[in-house]
C-alpha cells in the first residue's frame, strides 16, 4: 500500500464513504494492527482516539470488601519514576495515575485527562509538533490538595532532570511542556512526532504531586519520604508498605469517578513463587488475582481444572530474552564493573555470540515449558505485527556452533572448555528465581556444554534481581554477569519506548544510578540514527521499516537473543472482573475492578 492509497482511505473515512471498521479491516490485510489503524485515524482527525473496549463499569455502590492480590516478584519502592521493573511500576500505579492509559485494543483511555487529544478537537497539531492536554477538574490528591497543571509541568521537570536520574527520563528529555491555564498543558516537540502519546501516558506517565516532591527534585531525590509513602490521585490511599513483602491501601472515598473503587481495601502480597501464586488463586481461592503466572503450561491447565478461577492470556509485546554483556563484568573502572569503556573478552568476538544464539533450543522451551504462555521467537520486537521482522531466524544447531567456534580458533582444553588467547568460554548466566527460567537455563547449559562452553547458572531472588537499590550488585540493571535473562514488557501499543533500550544515550551506568534502559550496553551508530529517524517519521510504512531495521541490528548482533514471546498470563477467581490490557500495566485501570456475587 502506497502513501497515496493510505491517504485516500483515510479521506473516505472522513467523507463517510468507508466505515472505520472497514478501514481497520483493510489495514489488517496489509499488516497494520487494529490499535495502530485506530491511532492513524485519530492522528488524521478521522476518529477520536478514545478507547472503545473498556468494559462498562457495573457496580452502583462501593463496599466490596478486601481485594487480595499476589505478586510473586515483590515491589521494593513506590516512586514510578524510579521503577526499573514491572512490579514497582504496578505498585506505584495503585496510587498514582497518568493522563491516559492504553486499553486492550491499543486505543487511549482518559484517566486524569478530560479527553483524548485529536486533530478534530484542535488539540493535536496536524504537523505532529504539539499536543494539548485538557485536565479533569475537581481531582484531589490523597491529602486533599488540588490536582492541577502545575503538577503535570512539575512531573516533566522532575523526570527530565539528570540529577534525579529517573527511569522515565527518555520520555521527557526532549520535549517542552508549558502551562496554558490551571487545567491545560501544552507539550511541544522539536520535530514532527508520530508517537505523541508517550509523556504523561501509561507506565511512564504517572503524575506526582509538586507540593510533596518540589524539595526533592535534584540530587536528593532518593530521600523523599513520598518514595515509600505515596500520596497520589488514584483509587486507593496508602496504608502501609513493607518493601519486598506487603503493600496495603484503603479506598479513596474522594476518588474522581462515581462508585469507585468497589473494594474497601487492597492488599498486594509479594514474594514466593509463580506456582504457589497460581495455586493460591486457581486451586484454593485464598487470593483474588495472581500476576505474571510464569508457570509451565501443563501445571496451569491442571490448576484451572479445579473450576475456582481462570487463566488470562492477554496478547502484547513482551519478550523473554537473553543478554550477552557487551562490557567486562569482571573488570572494575573507577569503582564500576561492566564499565562502558571496557569490552567483554569473549563476547567481543562475533563468532562466540553467533554460537551462543545457535545453542538456544527455543522450540523445546516453547513445547516443554511455556506452551500457550510463550511462543518461540527470533525477534525482539514482535508486536504490533506490522513491526515484526521477516528477516530473522530461530536456528538451533550444536553442530553449526562447533564449526563456527573451530573456525574462529577457539580450541578445547583438557577439561573440554574452549579457550583462545587466555580467555576461556566460561560464563556466569543469571536470572531471577523462577521454575521456567531455571529449566530454560538448564536446557541452554546442556547444549552449550556440547559446544565446549561452560555456563555457571546463577539464580537471584526476584525482589533483589529487579530491585532499584543502587547498592545491590545483583540487580539486572547493573548486569554484573556475563549473561542474563528476563522479560521486558512493552507497555504501549507502539514500539518507540520499547526500542529505546538499545540507543547509546540510554546506557545503564553509575553516572545515571544504573537507571538507563540500555542494560546490555551495546552501542551502534546505525541503530541510533534509525531510532532518531523513526521519532520524526510520519509515514507509517517508512516508520515500520525503521523499527524492523532496529530489530534486525540488535538481534543480528547476537548481544540479544530472543527466547519466547510473553503474553500477559495471570489468574483470577471466577467472580472477579479485572480490566486488563497487554499494552499497559496490570493496574492500569484498577479503579474499575469489581466482584460479582
Amino acid at each position: 500500500m502506497t502513501e497515496d492509497d493510505l491517504r485516500e482511505l483515510i479521506g473516505r473515512v472522513k467523507r463517510g464513504s468507508l466505515s472505520r471498521r472497514g478501514f481497520v479491516r483493510r489495514m489488517a490485510a496489509v499488516g497494520l494492527t487494529a490499535p495502530m489503524a485506530t491511532q492513524l485515524l485519530a492522528i488524521a482527525g478521522a476518529a477520536p482516539a478514545a478507547a472503545q473496549s473498556v468494559p462498562a463499569y457495573a457496580p452502583t455502590r462501593r463496599g466490596g470488601g478486601a481485594l487480595k492480590i499476589l505478586y510473586w516478584q515483590a515491589s521494593t519502592l513506590l516512586n514510578p519514576h524510579f521503577a526499573v521493573g514491572t512490579t514497582n511500576q504496578d505498585a506505584s500505579r495503585v496510587f498514582y495515575e497518568p493522563l491516559a492509559g492504553w486499553a486492550a485494543d491499543g486505543t487511549l483511555h482518559p484517566i486524569l485527562a478530560a479527553e483524548i487529544p485529536s486533530v478534530e478537537r484542535k488539540t493535536l497539531a496536524e504537523d505532529g509538533r504539539s499536543v494539548i492536554w485538557k485536565l479533569k477538574r475537581g481531582v484531589k490528591w490523597h491529602d486533599g490538595q488540588d490536582f492541577s497543571a502545575d503538577d503535570v509541568v512539575f512531573t516533566w521537570e522532575y523526570a527530565r532532570n539528570p540529577a534525579v536520574a529517573s527511569t522515565s527520563a527518555g520520555s521527557y528529555r526532549d520535549i517542552n511542556v508549558t502551562k496554558v491555564d490551571d487545567y491545560t498543558v501544552r507539550v511541544e516537540f522539536a520535530q514532527p512526532t508520530p508517537f505523541w502519546a508517550d509523556a504523561f501516558v501509561a507506565s511512564v506517565g504517572m503524575i506526582i504531586p509538586r507540593h510533596l516532591f518540589k524539595d526533592f527534585a535534584g540530587a536528593n531525590s532518593r530521600d523523599a519520604p513520598a518514595n515509600l509513602r505515596p500520596v497520589g490521585t488514584g483509587p486507593y490511599k496508602f496504608v502501609s508498605f513493607a518493601p519486598g513483602d506487603v503493600l496495603r491501601g484503603e479506598a479513596n472515598l474522594n476518588y474522581h469517578l462515581p462508585n469507585r473503587p468497589f473494594f474497601d481495601t487492597i492488599e498486594i502480597k509479594g514474594g514466593g513463587d509463580a506456582v504457589s501464586a497460581a495455586r493460591a488463586v486457581l486451586q484454593t481461592g485464598d487470593y483474588d488475582y495472581a500476576w505474571n503466572l510464569q508457570v509451565e503450561d501443563e501445571i496451569l491447565k491442571r490448576l484451572e481444572a479445579a473450576g475456582r478461577g481462570r487463566v488470562n492470556i492477554i496478547e502484547g509485546g513482551a519478550v523473554e530474552f537473553i543478554q550477552l554483556n557487551a562490557t567486562d563484568p569482571n573488570r572494575e573502572v573507577d569503582g564500576e564493573r561492566s564499565h562502558i569503556s571496557t569490552e567483554h573478552p569473549a563476547f567481543r568476538d562475533p563468532a562466540v555470540r553467533r554460537a551462543m544464539s545457535l545453542l538456544l533450543d527455543r522450540k523445546s522451551i516453547e513445547e516443554f515449558i511455556y506452551g500457550r504462555g510463550g511462543p518461540a521467537t527470533g525477534n525482539f520486537l514482535n508486536n504490533p505485527p506490522r513491526f515484526r521482522s521477516p528477516n530473522t531466524t530461530m536456528e538451533f544447531s550444536i553442530e553449526r556452533a562447533n564449526q563456527i567456534l573451530d573456525q574462529a580458533g577457539w580450541t578445547r582444553g583438557r577439561d573440554g572448555i574452549r579457550e583462545k588467547g587466555g580467555v576461556r568460554l566460561r560464563f556466569v548466566y543469571q536470572t531471577s528465581v523462577n521454575a521456567p527460567r531455571q529449566r530454560t537455563q538448564q536446557i541452554y547449559q546442556q547444549a552449550a556444554r556440547r559446544a565446549g562452553i561452560e555456563l555457571e547458572l546463577k539464580s537471584v531472588t526476584a525482589s533483589v534481581f529487579f530491585s532499584s537499590d543502587v547498592a545491590n550488585p545483583d540487580t539486572f540493571g547493573k548486569f554484573y554477569a556475563d549473561m542474563q535473562m528476563y522479560t521486558t514488557t512493552m507497555p504501549q501499543a507502539d514500539p518507540q519506548r520499547f526500542m529505546n533500550q538499545y540507543v547509546s544515550w540510554e546506557v545503564s551506568q553509575k553516572s545515571n544510578s544504573w537507571q538507563g534502559r540500555n542494560i546490555v550496553r551495546w552501542r551502534n551508530a546505525e541503530y541510533d540514527a534509525a531510532f532518531r529517524a523513526a521519532e520524526a517519521e510520519l509515514d507509517p510504512v517508512k516508520r515500520a521499516a525503521l523499527f524492523i531495521r532496529m530489530n534486525d541490528l540488535i538481534v543480528g548482533s547476537n548481544h540479544v537473543i530472543p527466547v519466547v514471546q510473553r503474553p500477559a498470563v495471570s489468574g483470577n477467581l471466577n467472580n472477579l472482573r479485572p480490566v486488563l490490557s497487554g499494552w499497559d500495566l496490570t493496574m492500569w485501570l484498577l479503579s474499575d475492578w469489581y466482584r460479582v456475587s
